[in-house]
């Protein structure tokens, strides 16, 4: 840590005790407050100040009584008390020193991305969903659309790591909602069609940190909801993650990937919202290219780039408006990368990432990795060295297992020309 620690910052002693860890890694602040005004002498006033809690809800949380859910006030107890990222499921914090010794802190991106997440979502109003009382209201639905699509936003600085307890207990919090209150029956679909959501949201979360099953239970949890809810969309959506998922699997599991993918896109139907059409058809798109259908593959992307140019600058679901005419033409590189066509993969890919910002680290180190394949497919080593290097650069520090997965296989085929100092220099880079 750092040589200036705050004076609520909890001795690296008391840290490592195994009831503090625990309470830690389960997000139990009650705990951590207790300990800290117990055996560090820091008062529940000075805490509230600190973290900007109301010193009463301190003292609840301290017996025991409620929660912290909320990314700004995880970010500000972990920051409060010097409670390094690795112990709450964020990652490594600004003032973190690396921990063998050597000089410097996280690197600046790092803190830009934290304090960009943080300020999504400050503001986002704490919404009484106890698990008893009376009749839930009619607009509550609504709301916590507008919420989730707030929380969404993380996902463009932070890496699953960092996002998944979050996303889980939105979801978590509506399904209680669900079982233990009373609602009428337009509500009660609505509060599915958002349950749905969130479970997908917490569900690509879980695949983008590496707890795949958690991701698949999610998937189906969401598929079942919105079909309950009659949402023909997040149910299409749900299996496209499916497929998505399924793709990591063997040839068998691949081709099952591209059924499913194309029943995604027979469940929306023709009359779903454009932006809607173009991501399933994109992710039908991606499972031939993988599974290496290539015929089927162009005309999936033809039916998304038609889909895409119908949405007119018409409103679309929040959890597909990211798919734009630059999306679109990744993909498309990316699907010519796995069908081993370079010629076109290396211009769409490298026309579309010049315009894609380095902020968005996760997603920009995935897609470079493609670009850098494409390089070495066709021969380029020292370009797909450059491109490498730049992905691995931006992937530093970021809590997705991906872009290392990604990574792997261009590292391997690059390491049969080590002999270049272009390509020995990130290796290099690779291995520290």
């Amino acid at each position: 840590m750092t040589g200036h620690e705050p004076p609520t910052a909890l001795p690296r002693e008391l840290l490592e005790r195994p009831d503090v860890r625990a309470a830690l890694a389960t997000h139990d602040f009650g705990t951590v407050f207790y300990v800290a005004r117990s055996e560090a002498g820091i008062s529940y006033s000075m805490i509230a100040a600190e973290c900007g809690i109301k010193p009463e809800r301190v003292g609840t949380l301290a017996k025991g009584n409620g929660r912290v859910t909320t990314f700004e006030k995880i970010v500000c107890i972990a920051d409060t008390f010097r409670i390094p990222g690795h112990m709450v499921g964020l990652a490594p914090r600004p003032w973190e020193t690396p921990r063998d010794g050597s000089a410097g802190a996280a690197p600046r991106r790092e803190f830009l991305k934290a304090s960009a997440a943080a300020s999504l979502a400050v503001g986002l109003p704490e919404l009484s969903r106890p698990s008893t009382g009376g009749q839930v209201g009619s607009d509550l639905p609504e709301k916590l659309r507008q919420r989730t699509a707030r929380l969404r936003r993380l996902d463009d600085v932070l890496g699953g790591g960092d996002t998944y307890r979050t996303y889980l207990g939105e979801y978590q919090a509506t399904r209680s909602l669900l079982r233990h209150r009373a609602y009428a029956e337009e509500t009660g679909r609505g509060l599915l069609s958002v349950l749905a959501e969130q479970a997908q949201q917490a569900g690509w979360a879980a695949f983008d940190g590496g707890r795949h099953a958690e991701a698949r239970g999610l998937y189906e949890a969401s598929r079942k909801a919105a079909v309950d809810a009659g949402d023909a969309e997040l149910a299409g959506n749900a299996l496209a993650f499916l497929a998505y998922q399924g793709l990591r699997g063997d040839r068998q599991a691949r081709q099952d990937a591209v059924q499913t993918a194309a029943r995604s896109c027979a469940t929306v139907g023709p009359d779903a919202a454009p932006g809607v059409r173009a991501l399933l058809y994109e992710r039908l798109a991606w499972a031939h290219a993988v599974a290496g259908q290539a015929d089927e593959t162009e005309r999936a992307l033809e039916a998304a780039h038609g889909a895409l140019a119908e949405a007119d600058g018409e409103p679309q679901p929040d959890w597909a408006a990211w798919v734009d005419e630059t999306e679109l033409q990744i993909m498309s590189g990316r699907c010519w990368t796995e069908l081993r066509l370079p010629l076109r993969a290396v211009p769409v890919l490298e026309a579309a990432l010049g315009r894609y910002d380095d902020s968005h680290a996760r997603d920009k180190a995935l897609y470079l990795s493609w670009l850098a394949d494409s390089y070495l497919t066709a021969g380029e080593v020292e370009q797909a060295a450059a491109v490498t290097g730049r992905a691995l650069n931006l992937s530093t520090g970021v809590a997705s297992v991906r872009p290392r997965e990604r990574l792997a296989p261009v590292l391997q085929r690059l390491g049969a020309h080590q002999a270049l100092p272009a390509v020995a220099e990130v290796l290099e880079m690779a291995r520290s």
